[in-house]
């Protein structure tokens, strides 16, 4: 039944099935988290032989001769180098190896820029009065956070089915030069799992900012997370900026996090010889060098960029039911009522599910008290202010099936006794 079309009588008889049916599952005293996107306990089972690669009678000595071992490599050993330039689809010379996190790469990245400047005849952006970014919504709430720590004022740009909202873009970048950069999770966006089309993708490489040290944030961390068998693909940014002679504008980013083992992968960045320049008299000066042996580890495990795809695969085999049940539940459950939009991304880690305008709070406090921990309503806008209070983002990767089949259950009761109770007050 479509909720919007019911009398008054009938929303009142809904809502009463429903709250008899949330109580029931509020009795079980259920424990289940839906909060972030962490692999689950099969997945990170899928990695264990790398820890058996190296041991104490190994040989230590990478490609270029340097024992791993040692101090020195700042930018990482060559071979793992080499590896993620295939991942990002750039030369090796422009790649970064860092520690075991992305997000880490792109708080220093931003910290430098901060504090020194990142193109000739700029101002550090600390001493940039007004300071904007500008941040695709609905969005990773990491992003926001490191900006919002930088005290940005953080513009929203709406994202459509082919990425960010490149007309608003192209226009404020245009014409402010105190926008300073852009967050971007091109491919399976976070949380909708978007991939931004060709002609997204050559618009931001041919943008002309007023401000000269405007910069991508490429996060490119859902790059090759694919869950069906009709895969995205994405155009390569850096190629792109190459054409239109901006190949200083994008700043990559990747990590194995969600490929091997999220406490102790291996995180990289990308960027052209000018930015990389800066960037690496910052990390010359912070670290001495991150851990080679965490490189020579997953080198020796995978082999080759081949190696990786294929090890994706098995990623896939574990997550591909596990979309299935969220989004079956959703149309079995949601779809009727007519209160609800969700996406149905080919990879990535979540669903974005839109429910009725002002519930989204409604629903997480009512899953929050029968037992369903999700990501706070809001957290996909920054600051967390969703003006609509509309967008949830569900992880389904970390809980195990059975009991994602049950959270799913009570958030579809949720959402529909949260719906039924807006449209009966109004």
């Amino acid at each position: 039944m479509e909720y919007l079309n019911c009398s008054a009588q009938e929303l009142e008889k809904e809502y009463a099935s429903l709250k008899k049916q949330y109580e029931n599952e509020k009795g079980k005293g259920l424990s289940l988290n839906m909060a972030r996107g962490k692999p689950g306990k099969a997945q990170l089972d899928l990695s264990l032989g790398m820890l058996d690669v190296i041991n104490s009678s190994s040989e230590f000595v990478g490609a270029d001769g340097m024992d791993c071992r040692n101090y020195g490599i700042l930018k990482g050993i060559d071979e793992c180098r080499r590896l993620f330039a295939e991942i990002l689809g750039v030369d090796k010379e422009n790649v970064m190896v860092g520690g075991s996190s992305s997000l880490n790469m792109m708080f220093d990245t931003i910290s430098c820029m901060m504090t020194k400047p990142i193109a000739e005849g700029c101002k550090p952006w600390y001493e940039v009065e007004n300071r904007k970014f500008l941040c695709p919504v609905p969005g990773y709430d990491r992003h926001f956070g490191i900006t919002g720590y930088y005290g940005f004022e953080m513009i929203p740009v709406p994202m459509t089915e082919d990425g960010p909202d490149m007309d608003m873009i192209e226009e404020l970048v245009a014409s402010d030069d105190s926008i300073k950069g852009i967050w971007c999770v091109p491919k399976y966006s976070n949380p909708q799992g978007i991939t931004y089309s060709d002609e997204t993708v050559r618009r931001f490489a041919a943008l002309k900012p007023a401000a000269k040290d405007f910069r991508i944030m490429w996060d490119n961390a859902y790059c090759i997370h694919d869950i069906t068998d009709t895969p995205d693909e994405l155009l390569n940014i850096m190629e792109a900026c190459k054409e239109t002679g901006n190949e200083d504008m994008p700043i990559l980013f990747c990590s194995t996090s969600k490929i091997t083992f999220p406490g102790a992968g291996v995180a990289a960045m990308a960027a052209s010889e000018k930015n990389m320049k800066v960037f690496t008299e910052r990390y010359n000066y912070e670290v001495i060098s991150y851990d080679k042996l965490n490189m020579l580890r997953h080198v020796k495990y995978f082999g080759n960029y081949q190696g990786v795809l294929d090890h994706m695969k098995k990623h896939k085999e574990v997550l591909q039911p596990k979309f299935e049940i969220v989004l079956n539940a959703l149309d079995k459950e949601l779809a009727p009522t007519a209160t609800a939009q969700w996406t149905k991304p080919n990879g990535g880690y979540f669903v974005s599910v839109d429910v009725l305008p002002g519930t989204a709070k409604r629903v997480v406090q009512l899953c929050k008290e029968a037992g369903v921990v999700l990501t706070d309503a809001g957290a996909t806008y920054p600051l967390g202010k969703d003006p609509k209070d509309s967008n949830i983002r569900i992880a389904p990767s970390f809980p195990p099936n059975s009991e994602l089949e049950q959270a799913m259950e009570i958030f579809c009761i949720c959402a529909k006794l949260a719906a039924c109770e807006k449209l009966i007050n109004q």
